[in-house]
């Protein structure tokens, strides 16, 4: 097992959650993680990295939608920039197309699309490309400590 799947996985445990995570081959887009479970795309939570004046912020957003920039930035008060692979790695230690929305290296200001909470589970990359975990929204919501919030395109 590797040390990024190791690491959600205690991140998990230590939350008393029993969902754990699965291999699903190399799935790097929301809708080849949709297919591969066997969910609607929208069930998938993107975890997007973006650097800002306090350091990262990330938003979990469901996935089919789009981060908007202006919304996100006002959120997080301040212009926003997507983060490159070395500060994903850095921040999150998770390489991009794999980020979990926990078992993070650092602590990061998180917001959690709303429209993810519509559904009974989604599921969110586990530390690689290639593994996901099912959750349930107000879980994830718990894990994470994010802020439900409005940011995506319309």
């Amino acid at each position: 097992m590797s040390r990024s799947l190791t690491r959600v996985t205690a991140a998990l445990r230590d939350a008393g959650l029993t969902g754990a995570p699965v291999e699903l081959g190399d799935c790097r887009t929301a809708q080849a993680a949709a297919d591969a479970v066997g969910c609607t795309v929208d069930q998938i939570a993107k975890s997007i990295v973006f650097t800002c004046s306090e350091g990262c912020a990330l938003f979990l957003t469901a996935g089919g939608n789009q981060v908007d920039g202006v919304r996100a930035s006002a959120l997080a008060g301040g212009r926003l920039t997507r983060a490159d692979a070395d500060t994903v790695r850095a921040v999150t230690g998770f390489a991009i197309g794999g980020v979990s929305p926990v078992g993070h290296l650092t602590s990061v200001p998180m917001w959690l699309d709303a429209r993810l909470m519509a559904f009974d589970v989604v599921w969110a990359a586990a530390g690689t490309p290639r593994h996901v975990f099912p959750v349930a929204p107000g879980d994830l919501l718990r894990i994470t400590g994010a802020t439900v919030a409005d940011f995506t395109l319309r």
